[in-house]
């Protein structure tokens, strides 16, 4: 039996809460709006067990299409296996699985980290330090690589235990952070894979007396609403989450939702970042 298809969109991202979470789902949305779809929304809080949880419901709601980010425990791609199995198409935005076939809307975030780092250089910092993510997830894998990159290009030689590749959460990034701060030879400056990472940084230089910029550059990822509110403002990578959400929705409905024999399948859509300097890079 043919299936029918309701005009209706879910979407699964690791928390609703965060100004490029929500941003893209209000760009999915009036692009969604505009076509006479309605959303569903889910979140995971970067469970694989609730993300799982979240495709069922979904397959169940019997959606046309599923949108999804997944979350930082996925490894596996059995999940989004199922979601083609029972001929519901697939995009996959922000962070993704590489390794399975279907359409991506994403960020350059190799780039934006390199030339993130490129700025810190420019601006007299040497000791650059990075916190980041899992390896598996490959957004936060390519932030890691264009940060190596930047480096290497340098000609700087990378300190041990500069390169922290677990450290997602605020509270882990503000303890790695202050250990580090505490060696002899401490970071000049730290780039991270969000916001809520420079959070914690701040807050550890803070704590320890260490000023910024003048002492310690922070550069961040998201342009969360909060970065340029909090004292000094945080430089951040801004991902323009409304244009991503409107290009994942585009992709959709200009017939590119995944579909495994559809042509042209792995080549994603790319949208740019821009990096909005502050206050907490700007040494000069």
């Amino acid at each position: 039996m043919m299936r029918l298809p309701c005009k209706t969109i879910g979407v699964i991202v690791p928390h609703i809460n965060q100004s490029f979470f929500s941003d893209a789902i209000a760009g999915i949305e009036e692009v969604c709006f505009e076509h006479g779809h309605s959303l569903i929304i889910c979140q995971s809080h970067e469970l694989q067990q609730q993300k799982n949880l979240a495709i069922e419901t979904l397959i169940r709601q019997n959606v046309d299409c599923i949108f999804i980010s997944v979350s930082t425990e996925t490894r596996s791609a059995t999940h989004l296996e199922g979601i083609i199995d029972h001929d519901i198409r697939l995009i996959q935005f922000d962070r993704y699985l590489d390794t399975f076939e279907c359409k991506k809307v994403v960020n350059d975030n190799k780039k934006a980290s390199f030339d993130a780092v490129e700025r810190l250089l420019n601006e007299g910092y040497k000791r650059i330090a990075f916190l980041g993510g899992p390896d598996h997830v490959t957004i936060l894998k390519e932030g890691k690589q264009g940060y190596l990159e930047a480096i290497e290009k340098a000609g700087i030689n990378l300190t041990a235990g500069f390169t922290i590749i677990n450290a997602l959460n605020k509270d882990t990034a503000t303890k790695i952070s202050s250990q580090l701060l505490n060696t002899e030879e401490p970071p000049d400056a730290f780039l991270t894979v969000s916001d809520h990472q420079s959070l914690g940084v701040l807050q550890a230089a803070k704590a320890l007396s260490v000023k910024v910029p003048e002492e310690l550059g922070i550069i961040g990822f998201a342009n969360e609403s909060f970065t340029e509110l909090i004292k000094p403002s945080l430089s951040s990578i801004n991902q323009h989450g409304k244009e991503l959400g409107r290009s994942i929705a585009n992709s959709y409905f200009n017939g590119l939702g995944a579909k495994v024999d559809s042509g042209n399948i792995n080549e994603p859509v790319v949208v740019r970042c821009d990096l909005i300097v502050r206050e907490s890079s700007s040494k000069k």
